[in-house]
């Protein structure tokens, strides 16, 4: 491996732990600092830090994989990203700024909903707190995945550690940095070092399908078209070969991000809610951009692979594999830190979430009330490399697939708190016992869904992503419920 590209790597390691002890000095103090960064992260840092802490791996490995295989069928992935997004930072991100504030000062999303439903308080934090550690050390264990992936493409016979393969060395590695600056710094060290992530990210997926495209062996863009009509007329058309099904489970990730605590929970540390707008242009501007690039990587680098006679046994790997063939090798160390960025910018996030429900909605609700803020950190850093060996574990498999994990763990919370998190901020008659109800349809139909395999074939035809049942399902429950079971002591204003 040429030097240029550890020099690179080495860089970018020193310069995410430098963040991590600087924010360890300016907020880690008490535990609305280590969780939440005090409230007071610019718009700039948390548009760039939601957008960053979403994409992960798959932005750079699942999504292109998915389009080097099936072509712009998949494309409407994103689209239904982008429109999620988009609604959530309208309808989701004002209000729960807001109301995060009004009710009792809340730090973490199971706080507000006890806070919201008083009478259901205990029951509501001990279920969204299960369903969130769950969750997201599934979630956890797909960027562990990816960077597992990373060093068994890059750097194949090249590390050799105590006989371990490349991949485990590449998780171990992934996790050691993630835990050392989110465990230092905090929600203010995630933040941050997002914002460096995604501005590598979107570089990345400027100057990668660019290349790909119109330097030397791409052809510009009639050549590659002309070349995928050869390999498969379909991979160029978004409707052909494509069922009714199989569009609605695509553009059906959208609904999962009304549900994402990682991400929503950028919306309840921003600066000020005047904030909000500036921060919603700044990262939909972003993800289009680095969605449109992560399309064309993966469109286009099938078209490159064909045409200069590649063999890509994983397609998921075609990012890695172009940054090292077509890059001087300082610019190949900088696209690995890019993909490096995607997928610890989410890894910190998901720990950091965990850790915080495990701290405020476990350890000081049910063995130490009296917790001073001291000992509510030092808990908290320890929960963060709790929740990220377990997320060790389940990615120890290198058969894992990055976009299958995602998927998992997206619908998972999509559908436990999506509709939770909308009606409980927009519907005045939703109450406790309906915020259980919906909390518990909806992870549970999404996991009997997956265990039924229905995700993969259902009644004879393609499968239904999870996350459409389930959202309908909690959505249902939720209403239901909360107008059967009317407790008009919990109704109290909500913003508009």
């Amino acid at each position: 491996m040429a030097i240029g590209v550890w020099i690179s790597l080495i860089a970018y390691f020193v310069l995410m732990i430098a963040i991590g002890f600087y924010a360890m000095r300016k907020a880690t103090s008490t535990s609305e600092d280590y969780m939440l960064g005090g409230r007071a992260l610019s718009p700039q840092v948390a548009a760039l830090s939601a957008g960053a802490s979403d994409m992960s791996g798959w932005l750079l490995l699942g999504l292109p994989g998915a389009m080097f295989v099936s072509g712009l069928g998949s494309a409407w992935i994103g689209i239904g990203l982008l429109v999620g997004a988009l609604f959530n930072w309208i309808l989701v991100a004002p209000r729960l700024r807001e109301q995060t504030v009004h009710y009792g000062n809340a730090i973490t999303i199971p706080a507000f909903l006890a806070n919201r439903f008083p009478t259901q308080a205990m029951s509501l934090r001990t279920v969204s707190a299960i369903v969130i550690v769950i969750f997201f050390a599934v979630y956890t264990a797909s960027g562990l995945v990816a960077g597992g992936k990373l060093f068994e493409s890059a750097f194949s016979e090249v590390i050799n550690i105590g006989g371990l393969s490349d991949y485990a060395v590449g998780v171990i590695v992934t996790l050691v940095v993630v835990l050392a600056y989110t465990v230092v710094g905090g929600f203010l060290a995630v933040s941050m070092t997002d914002f460096v992530q995604g501005c590598i990210m979107m570089l990345a997926l400027v100057i990668m399908p660019m290349v790909v495209i119109f330097g030397e062996g791409g052809g510009g863009f009639s050549q590659a078209s002309q070349t995928l009509n050869e390999v498969d007329p379909t991979l160029l058309s978004w409707t052909e070969g494509l069922t009714f099904i199989g569009w609605l489970s695509a553009v059906a990730w959208g609904l999962g991000y009304f549900g994402q605590p990682h991400i929503i929970v950028r919306f309840m540390a921003i600066r000020s809610l005047k904030d909000v707008p500036v921060a919603r242009n700044i990262g939909m501007s972003w993800m289009l951009v680095s969605l449109v690039g992560a399309v064309a990587l993966g469109l286009f680098g099938r078209a490159y692979a064909v045409r200069n006679g590649m063999d890509v046994q994983d397609p998921e790997t075609i990012f890695i594999i172009l940054a090292n063939l077509l890059f001087h090798p300082l610019i190949t160390g900088f696209l690995y830190a890019a993909l490096l960025a995607a997928i610890m910018s989410t890894i910190s996030s998901q720990l950091l979430v965990s850790s915080s429900s495990l701290t405020e909605d476990f350890y000081r609700l049910f063995l130490h009330k009296e917790a001073t803020e001291k000992e509510s950190v030092r808990v908290g850093r320890i929960s963060v490399v709790l929740v990220g060996l377990v997320a060790a574990i389940i990615a120890s498999d290198p058969d894992s697939q990055v976009l299958g994990l995602v998927s998992n763990a997206w619908a998972g919370f999509g559908a436990a708190f999506g509709p939770v998190i909308i009606l409980s901020l927009m519907w005045s008659r939703t109450n406790g016992a309906g915020a259980i109800a919906g909390m518990i349809v909806g992870a549970a139909t999404v996991m009997i869904w997956i265990l039924l395999g229905w995700n993969g074939e259902f009644m004879g035809g393609p499968g239904v992503y999870e996350i459409i049942p389930g959202f309908i399902a909690s959505f249902i429950a939720i209403m239901v419920v909360s107008s059967v079971t009317e407790d008009a002591g919990e109704y109290q204003h909500i913003s508009r």
